[in-house]
């Protein structure tokens, strides 16, 4: 059909009023089951430290003779190990317009933006806290760096390579040292896993929890003995979220959630006690007001904090995994 002639149009129109939606939609995650499982703690000072004791092996011979004197058997100190406070933080500004003007979807554009770079920070401390990073104490120019959790876990771990096994120092000379990754990777095992879990057991853990990167999340669901969970459950007496649906393994150890990660390395699965892990604050989550100078308000956010391994031979990681 033809339309008739001069009829006007919307397209001629000049002041129709734009339709958009008073509301902005984001997708981007900001689980982080990681930082929220971890213990939190105070901070005194820019390196962190505790001490660490382990008794020696049970001996199935601690049998005396009557009468007998007794002997000394050696003491053996604790370990005091430590980590360093790391400093996170964005520094942002918003003109003087841009805060005068009605926005759609936003009320203030400063207290708006303050939100979103909560959330990224928050982002990043997971994957920070997660990685493969050794402690470092900084210095004029460069900064101090907090060892993260692949780090720490030393004593209990293997490789799913087949090129060799991974190397890893510890805790040496003050510092965390990162491990070396396997150039060949290979698809994670359920007796792989299964050994770790009987090691962290043995040595004296109680591990709950597998955590493990999204395409390994898959892998782990195959294991034999899993069933479907969702989203809640009790661990260690305190009430513990998980966001979205897990999966229940049952190991001869005890139960499991298996619960996936989106910021942590995929290569890396992680079996973990969660008693001993925790993260101590110098700085809680703040905001400043920066200096003036000009037509725009400015502002900081920042947090300066450290992982705490109190015992990382309750927990352990199966390394040098695929991810395709």
């Amino acid at each position: 059909m033809t339309v008739p002639t001069a009829t006007f149009q919307a397209f001629q129109k000049i002041g129709n009023r734009e339709d958009l939606e008073n509301f902005i939609y984001m997708i981007s995650p900001i689980e982080t089951p990681f930082m929220s499982n971890c213990a939190k703690t105070t901070a005194n000072a820019v390196l962190h430290e505790w001490q660490t004791e382990s008794l020696a092996a049970a001996v199935a011979t601690n049998a005396a003779i009557e009468g007998d004197d007794a002997t000394n058997t050696s003491v053996v100190p604790t370990v005091r190990i430590g980590n360093y406070c790391e400093i996170s933080q964005y520094a942002f500004g918003v003109s003087g317009t841009q805060q005068a003007i009605t926005a759609a979807g936003i009320k203030d554009e400063m207290a708006h933006q303050l939100i979103v770079f909560g959330k990224r920070m928050k982002r990043d401390m997971e994957s920070q806290l997660t990685q493969n990073k050794a402690s470092n104490a900084g210095g004029a120019g460069s900064a101090r760096i907090s060892g993260s959790l692949e780090s720490w876990i030393t004593s209990n771990w293997t490789t799913q390579g087949s090129g060799g096994s991974p190397s890893s120092s510890g805790f040496q000379s003050g510092i965390v040292q990162a491990p070396v990754d396997n150039s060949a990777q290979g698809t994670v095992s359920e007796a792989n896993a299964k050994a770790i879990i009987r090691a962290a057991w043995t040595a004296g853990g109680s591990p709950d929890t597998i955590m493990v990167g999204p395409f390994n999340k898959t892998k782990a669901s195959g294991f034999a003995g899993v069933n479907s969970a969702q989203a809640q459950t009790q661990t260690k007496g305190e009430a513990l979220t998980i966001v979205g649906a897990a999966d229940a393994y049952v190991s001869d150890f005890g139960k499991f959630m298996i619960v996936p990660n989106r910021f942590q390395r995929d290569r890396t699965l992680f079996i973990l006690d969660f008693d001993y892990w925790a993260i101590a604050y110098l700085r809680k989550f703040t905001q400043t007001n920066l200096a003036k100078t000009g037509d725009s308000d400015r502002k900081q956010i920042l947090a300066e904090y450290t992982l705490i391994s109190r015992n990382e031979a309750a927990s352990g990681k199966v390394a040098d995994l695929t991810t395709s």
